[in-house]
């Protein structure tokens, strides 16, 4: 990590010999004066609101934190004490979608002591930044909060107005984050995953999520009125939502504000409230694109479990080894290749075998083949959500594929949600919730196992990403929403505006392991492999034209780009094929250009290694002209523009592969005009014209 600016602190403290018999009132302001916190302790109650240039976003809402046990942080509170800072540093990024983050903001933090009860104490910390807030509880060791803490609630609530604009999954249901994003007024939503995007009647927008999240259950939003949220805390089963002991810090939450949409994505809020990297060098940590035996399991092309068209075979992975190396890709994935594939593995996650290939599959002679062909494989954990079963196993399987040369490893929970399967310390199984303070935990092990080894992790079916790659800079992507594979086999599958949604809602938290790039459109169209292994239906199918599969690259960030499609379909479409083999997954800079939330999105991204520049855009159904500035080109400079766009009669259902692809001279500074079909697409590639 490199600082490039001197911090610029200026800290203050205030403090009071006892706590005021009046309500006290303390503000902070974001550097730019746009952003005002008011904290106060009206009424014996800690509550804060938060204003965007005078309009409110969150109206005064309540703080505080209940316990089983001990007293805790409900009513009967005063301010006793505050102090300020401020700060304007820049650190690098090891990989990202930007090198260079700027962390400018200014804090309080604010004191509140309890006026009943045992003598008692806690700090809510404030940090205001040009594009929204956070905000955490930290508890100092005291002697009313001795031993082991359960806390039952946490009182931290969210006033975001009843006819506020919505777009949320939901948090109770069985599939975890993999649900198609709702929109509906805020007085109308029951319960959601953050983050959660929102549009104020005036057209400002705000998202609601969390930071840092460590060691703690993970927040969604449980409606306690109409347009007024609490966060809500998975419990553990059969006991409270968090165990923990003081001292304590929450994770941040964050509250992301922008009169513009795009405001949103460009802002690095969640990245810049977690703690610094903790693993010193990690240039074994390496961004990249890759391929893998995986679409073809979804399609029901090959089989996870062995017999006659399994799909990890040293024969079938020697072939995408080579396509791979010959493609310039750096990693091959292959799933289904140890043992616990036969049978019912989504029930039954004590049958794998972390270290234990299937009898047509060399691990070690593969590992071999591709290092010498300059490729390596990517790993695969499918859990099951059986982490008693994985974490017996996992120091193991680490170890296994360090000896192989494996750098990356893809993990998986696939379980409903609350059957996350522990043993407690009597032997006793346990099941928890996916977003568990448990599985939280679990999920940190693994990472910090795997770094051991020099190994990065793509997680799925994960805890949602809150920024920690900024502290595990090996935990390099994770999926939490509705992926590709939907695509395949999805009731129904992704709709037109999903990949448009998803850049203002989960794509906040994070990178996410999309898997885009699919070339055959209609896949269960194709012929059955086999009379017993039929295809799915034929309206399973990626909603989306050619040109918005190249777009996803640049639209949808993750430093582990999958071309997820079938080696074959690629060979068939090479022209299109080059730009998805030209694009990088590492960058220098990354700049959301124009979109409204689940309409249509434009991106400009900076290879880190070319420094070229790549734009994409998508929409939803409703074709679009585009207007788009070439602001982030050098001004004056000319450009080649290799250009994939739709053709003039595309149509994601009736005419999806209609595609131009062409070059164009332009110039930096002036605007590009492109038409997007029906959940259409353009993709462009500028090197600079010397």
């Amino acid at each position: 990590m490199t600082k490039i600016w001197t911090p610029m602190i200026a800290a203050a403290v205030v403090g009071w010999a006892a706590a005021p018999a009046y309500a006290e009132t303390l503000e902070v302001i974001s550097p730019d004066g746009k952003i005002i916190v008011t904290v106060t302790d009206d009424g014996g109650q800690a509550s804060y609101a938060v204003s965007f240039e005078g309009e409110e976003v969150i109206a005064p809402s309540k703080l505080g934190l209940i316990f089983a046990e001990h007293p805790g942080f409900e009513r009967g509170l005063a301010i006793a004490g505050a102090t300020r800072a401020s700060n304007d540093t820049t650190w690098e990024q090891p990989w990202g979608e930007r090198r260079l983050v700027r962390d400018q903001h200014n804090e309080i933090a604010v004191i509140f002591r309890a006026t009943q009860g045992p003598a008692r104490q806690m700090t809510v910390r404030f940090r205001a930044f040009d594009t929204g807030i956070g905000f955490r509880y930290e508890l100092p060791d005291q002697a009313a909060l001795q031993g082991d803490i359960a806390i039952v609630d946490e009182l931290t609530q969210f006033g975001v107005g009843d006819k506020t604009t919505m777009w949320y999954t939901p948090s109770d249901e069985f599939n975890r984050y993999e649900y198609v994003t709702r929109t509906a007024p805020a007085g109308e939503v029951d319960d959601a995953h953050t983050p959660a995007t929102f549009r104020k009647e005036s057209g400002l927008h705000f998202a609601i999520h969390e930071a840092a999240l460590v060691d703690y259950s993970s927040m969604s939003l449980g409606a306690l009125r109409a347009g007024n949220f609490e966060a809500k805390l998975r419990n553990w089963s059969g006991g409270p939502k968090v165990k923990t002991t003081a001292p304590f810090k929450s994770p941040w939450r964050t509250i992301q504000v922008a009169r513009q949409a795009v405001g949103l994505i460009n802002s690095d809020i969640i990245l810049n409230l977690n703690e610094p990297n903790t693993l010193g060098d990690v240039s074994w940590v390496e961004p990249g694109k890759y391929v893998g035996i995986w679409w073809a399991m979804h399609i029901n092309e090959k089989t996870w479990g062995s017999g006659p068209i399994h799909g990890a075979t040293t024969a079938e992975t020697k072939r995408y080894i080579d396509f791979a190396a010959e493609n310039g890709f750096s990693g091959v994935l292959v799933e289904g290749w140890n043992i616990g594939w036969d049978g019912d593995w989504f029930n039954n996650g004590d049958l794998f075998r972390f270290t234990e290939p299937m009898p047509d599959f060399d691990l070690e002679g593969l590992g071999r083949y591709a290092q010498s062909k300059g490729v390596r494989l990517i790993g695969h954990h499918e859990t099951s959500a059986n982490i008693a079963n994985y974490e017996s196993q996992m120091e193991a399987a680490f170890d296994l594929y360090e000896k192989v040369g494996v750098r990356q490893v893809k993990t998986g929970y696939v379980a409903d949600a609350g059957d996350a399967v522990r043993l407690d310390q009597d032997g006793v199984r346990r099941y928890e919730w996916h977003d568990s303070q448990f599985m939280v935990s679990h999920h940190l092990r693994v990472v910090e196992a795997a770094a051991k080894r020099k190994i990065a992790i793509n997680a799925h079916e994960p805890v949602k990403d809150t920024g920690l790659r900024r502290t595990y800079p090996n935990w390099m992507a994770r999926e939490g929403a509705r992926g590709m594979e939907f695509n395949a086999w999805g009731t129904p599958p992704n709709p037109p505006s999903h990949e448009a949604m998803l850049a203002f809602t989960r794509m906040l938290a994070g990178p996410m392991d999309f898997t885009p790039g699919i070339f055959d459109l209609k896949p269960n169209e194709r012929a059955p492999v086999r009379a017993d292994v039929p295809r799915g239906n034929p309206s399973n199918r990626p909603q989306t034209t050619l040109a918005k599969q190249l777009a996803l690259y640049v639209v949808l960030y993750s430093p582990l780009q999958m071309a997820a499609d079938l080696p074959e379909n690629y060979e068939a479409r090479p022209e299109a094929f080059q730009f998805i083999k030209d694009v990088e997954a590492d960058w220098e800079q990354s700049i959301a250009l124009v979109g409204e939330v689940g309409e249509y999105v434009a991106f400009a991204r900076q290879g880190r290694k070319s420094k070229e520049w790549f734009l994409g855009a998508v929409t939803d159904e409703e074709p679009r002209d585009l207007l788009l500035p070439l602001s982030f080109l050098e001004k004056g400079k000319q450009y080649r523009a290799q250009i994939y766009r739709d053709g003039a009669d595309a149509h994601w259902d009736t005419n999806p592969y209609a595609m131009v692809i062409e070059e164009d001279i332009v110039t930096g500074g002036k605007s590009f005009a492109v038409r997007l079909a029906s959940s259409g697409g353009v993709a462009v590639r500028f090197i600079p014209v010397e």
